[in-house]
């Protein structure tokens, strides 16, 4: 992570015009670029790979520590790996409490999703992981994309697991309707985008509804401490409704598939 895109040419071969074009428009923001790096970075930090992910948050608590440290924070995801991701100072003091000196408290995530994550092949700007930036909000600055966010082994990006973010309980994503009908002997929860839709008659124990006005962001930034909060309910499964694959819906729909993938 780093205070602005000055610092990122000091540790990075190269800036392509594109990925400049992105931090202009998208820094600070949920927007990381993966770079050929310089070798004053640690293979360790990129897990060998040549290249670096480079991001800014836009969150001032954090702007504010990275503007006084003379190097950039290397960031992994401050939770168990392909466990749920944490969105508040609480979730990852739950999780990694008695392994941490401190934990910095900003307030609960503001975008909720991780960021989107971006890279170049053959010059082609590439999306390796769907995020807080949308794909159409990419491709208005930067022309042509490709969506390659799938992988089952050897990742290039975070998130990239076909078998990620998911809760330690049973997680089934898709058509509600039809999923009540599967799991209709089931002790099942419901996590659905605004709930209206939902028959009266549902025999769920619990419903989490992540926007009940429908709003896309609202849901995104509710999604994850949904998630924790039914894996912790007494219930045997949880019954994830497809939302509406357009704007941030396609980031959240990612989340919840790759959730639903049992190893």
């Amino acid at each position: 992570m780093f205070p602005g895109i000055a610092e990122v040419e000091k540790y990075v071969d190269e800036i392509p015009s594109a990925a400049r074009q992105l931090m202009q428009k998208f820094w600070p923001g949920p927007l990381t670029i993966l770079l050929k790096k310089k070798s004053i970075i640690p293979d360790l930090v990129t897990s060998g790979l040549d290249t670096v992910a480079v991001r800014m948050p836009n969150h001032a608590l954090t702007l504010e520590l990275l503007k006084v440290l003379d190097f950039p924070l290397a960031a992994p995801s401050a939770n168990p790996f392909g466990y749920i991701s944490p969105t508040t100072a609480q979730h990852v003091a739950d999780q990694l409490g008695g392994k941490l000196e401190y934990i910095l408290d900003g307030g609960p995530c503001q975008v909720g999703i991780e960021s989107t994550i971006v890279g170049f092949e053959n010059e082609l700007l590439v999306v390796y992981r769907l995020g807080g930036t949308t794909v159409n909000e990419i491709s208005a600055v930067a022309g042509e994309i490709i969506l390659a966010p799938n992988s089952s082994s050897n990742p290039s990006a975070p998130g990239m697991l076909m078998s990620h973010y998911a809760p330690s309980k049973p997680l089934y994503f898709g058509d509600l309707k039809a999923l009540m009908k599967q799991h209709d002997k089931a002790n099942f929860a419901i996590l659905c985008f605004s709930g209206k839709e939902l028959p009266d008659e549902i025999q769920a124990k619990l419903i989490f509804r992540l926007s009940p006005e429908g709003k896309m962001e609202e849901a995104a930034r509710n999604l994850f401490a949904a998630l924790r909060q039914l894996d912790r309910a007494s219930v045997d499964c949880i019954l994830a409704e497809q939302f509406p694959d357009i704007g941030l819906g396609k980031a959240i729909n990612d989340r919840l598939l790759r959730a639903s993938v049992r190893n």
